[in-house]
C-alpha cells in the first residue's frame, strides 16, 4: 500500500536459502516468500511499495543484489528473511557493501505447528528459527546497523513495526539529499543552536549553508501585487482573519506585508531546491516583519524550520514531516516556554514567538497581528490556535561534540485548564511522561535543547529506528523512566559512542 507522493519509492524483500535443498524445495521457498511479501504489501502499514526479489542462494547473487539496492535511488532499504538456512559467510561481502537501511525479519511461513503431520521434510523446509540466528550472528559480527522484527506477519504488531521502520527509512532518505538555507546566523551567544555542519553532512547527508537576509529581501520586494492579492484571498477563505487585517481595515497593509514575505520566501526556497530553512530575529535585514505567518504555512506544507538559526531542529522537523507522510496528528516546531506547577497536575506550555505549525490542530486558526517586543520591526501577522489533545512526543537534537544526540520525551497533549485570551501566539499544552519533575530532570541531564519537534503523528519506534539507521544516539524519557536509571543510560551511551568512534 502506498501513500500519495511516495509511489516511486520501494522496499526490497530478500529471502535467503542455499542450493543444497534442490529445485523442488527451492520452489516452495520462493512460493512461500512471495506469499509473505504479498501479505505485507497488502497491509495498511507500508507507505511505499514492497518489491519481492528472487531467492538468494550464493555469495555472488547476494552481493550483486545488495549493491543494486544501494545504487537504486528508488530503494529505501531492504528486508531480509532467512527462510531455510542461508550460510552466513555468503552474506559477508554483500552486507559490507550495503549502503541502505536493513530490517531483519525473523518469521516463518506457517503460524501454527502442524502437530499431527509434522515430519522432517516440513522441518527442513521451515527452519528459519535457526536460519535467522545464523544471519543474526553475521550481522553482529560485522557490526551492521539494523532493526530486527520477530513474529508472524499475520500479527498486526509485526506489520506495524515494519511500517515504523519504513517511515524511518523515508526520513533517512530525505535528509540524505536535503538542502537547508540559513537566513543569517544563529542567535548571538546561544550555545545549543550551534553545531557541526560538516558532521551533519557526514552523518545525515544534509547540506547546511547561510544566505544573506537581503538576498531574500530582494526576492520579497520583487513579488507582484497580484500574487499578494491571491494570497490575501486565500487567507480570508482559510482563517478567521481579524477585522483590522481585512481589506479596508486599519491594518490591512500588515497582512499584505506578511503575504509578500510568504510569496518571496516560498519562491526563494523553491528556486534553490531548499526543503528546510531558518530565520533569526537578530538578523532581519530589510524585512519589514519577522516572518510568522509565512513560516507557519510553509511548515504546514512540509518544510523544516528552526527559529534563531537553529538548523539542527529544522533538519529534524523536515525529516519527521516526511516520516509522517499520510498520517494524522501533525508535526511542528516547538519550544518549552513555561510550566504549570500545581502539585499532581504539572504541565508544560509550549509555544514560540510566532512559528507553530497549524497541522497540530483541526480547528480553524485565527489570523491576527500583535506587537513583538524583539526584532525591532513592524508588528508581524501570525496564526493563533491551540494544539488538539492526544498522545505524542517531543524530540530535540543536540551536538554533544563527538556525536549528535536525539532526546525524546513521550507526552500527552491536553486542553489548557482555562482559555488564553491574552496569549498572542499559537501554543500546545502537554503532560510529560512520567511526570514533569522526572521529565525535566532527565531532559536537562541529557543536554536536550529548548527547541524541539512536537509530533502527534509518529510513534517512538520511528525515531528509534531512524537513530539506528544513522548511528545517532537516541535516549527516550517515558512512563518507565527514573532519573537515576536515565543518568546511568547516558553514562553507558557516552562510553559506547567514544569506543565506537573512528580513530
Amino acid at each position: 500500500m502506498t501513500t500519495d507522493g511516495l509511489e516511486h519509492l520501494e522496499i526490497w524483500f530478500l529471502t535467503g536459502s542455499q542450493a543444497l535443498y534442490g529445485p523442488e524445495t527451492l520452489e516452495q521457498v520462493a512460493e512461500q516468500s512471495r506469499d509473505i511479501a504479498a501479505r505485507l504489501e497488502a497491509s495498511a502499514n507500508l507507505p511505499v511499495r514492497l518489491v519481492w526479489k528472487p531467492v538468494l542462494l550464493d555469495s555472488a547473487s547476494i552481493r550483486s543484489t545488495l549493491l543494486a539496492a544501494t545504487a537504486d535511488d528508488s530503494c529505501l532499504g531492504v528486508i531480509a528473511w532467512m527462510h531455510t538456512f542461508s550460510p552466513a559467510k555468503m552474506w559477508i561481502s554483500g552486507l559490507e557493501a550495503l549502503g541502505k537501511p536493513l530490517l531483519h525479519l525473523h518469521t516463518q511461513s506457517h503460524q501454527d505447528i502442524p502437530w499431527d503431520s509434522l515430519d522432517m521434510d516440513f522441518m527442513n523446509l521451515n527452519q528459519a528459527a535457526h536460519g535467522d540466528r545464523e544471519f543474526g550472528y553475521i550481522q553482529s559480527r560485522l557490526g551492521v546497523p539494523r532493526t530486527t522484527v520477530a513474529g508472524h506477519v499475520n500479527n498486526p504488531a509485526v506489520g506495524k513495526r515494519i511500517g515504523s521502520w519504513v517511515r524511518a527509512a523515508l526520513g533517512r532518505r530525505e535528509l540524505s539529499t536535503l538542502r537547508l538555507a540559513r537566513f543569517g546566523d544563529n542567535m548571538r551567544d546561544v550555545a545549543v543552536t550551534e553545531g557541526d555542519k560538516v558532521e551533519a553532512e557526514l552523518r545525515f547527508g544534509t547540506s547546511v549553508n547561510t544566505y544573506g537576509v537581503n538576498d531574500l529581501v530582494a526576492v520579497v520586494d520583487a513579488v507582484e501585487d497580484k500574487v499578494v492579492d491571491e494570497l490575501v484571498t486565500e487567507y480570508l477563505d482559510l482563517y478567521d482573519v481579524a477585522p483590522e487585517l481585512r481589506p479596508g481595515g486599519e491594518r490591512a497593509d500588515s497582512l499584505r506585508v506578511g503575504a509578500r514575505i510568504e510569496a518571496g520566501l516560498r519562491s526563494f526556497l523553491v528556486e534553490g531546491g531548499f526543503r528546510a530553512f531558518t530565520t533569526n530575529f537578530e538578523d532581519l535585514g530589510g524585512l519589514r516583519q519577522l516572518p510568522g505567518l509565512a513560516v507557519q504555512r510553509l511548515m504546514a506544507d512540509g518544510y523544516g524550520f528552526g527559529g534563531e538559526g537553529d538548523w539542527k531542529t529544522s533538519v529534524l522537523l523536515r525529516g519527521m514531516k516526511v516520516m509522517a507522510t499520510g498520517l494524522p496528528g501533525g508535526t511542528s516546531f516547538m519550544e518549552d516556554y513555561t510550566y504549570h506547577l500545581e502539585p499532581g497536575r504539572e504541565r508544560i506550555l509550549g509555544a514560540h514567538m510566532l512559528e507553530v505549525c497549524p497541522t497540530i490542530t483541526q480547528s480553524r486558526p485565527s489570523l491576527e497581528c500583535h506587537p513583538l517586543g524583539i526584532g525591532n520591526r513592524e508588528d508581524p501577522v501570525r496564526l493563533k490556535f491551540t494544539a488538539d489533545p492526544g498522545p505524542g512526543f517531543v524530540a530535540g537534537i543536540s551536538d554533544m561534540g563527538d556525536r549528535f544526540r536525539l532526546t525524546v520525551n513521550m507526552i500527552d497533549v491536553v486542553e489548557p485548564d482555562e482559555p488564553l485570551p491574552a496569549l498572542p501566539v499559537a501554543c500546545a499544552v502537554w503532560e510529560p511522561r512520567p511526570n514533569l519533575s522526572v521529565s525535566a530532570e532527565s531532559w536537562l541531564t541529557a543536554g536536550g535543547p529548548h527547541h524541539t519537534v512536537l509530533t502527534k503523528a509518529l510513534e517512538r519506534d520511528v525515531i528509534e529506528d531512524f537513530g539506528e539507521m544513522t548511528r545517532t544516539e537516541v535516549v527516550v524519557i517515558d512512563e518507565d523512566t527514573t532519573t537515576r536509571s536515565f543518568a546511568r543510560e547516558l553514562r553507558w551511551n557516552a562510553a559506547y559512542h567514544r569506543l565506537a568512534a573512528r580513530l
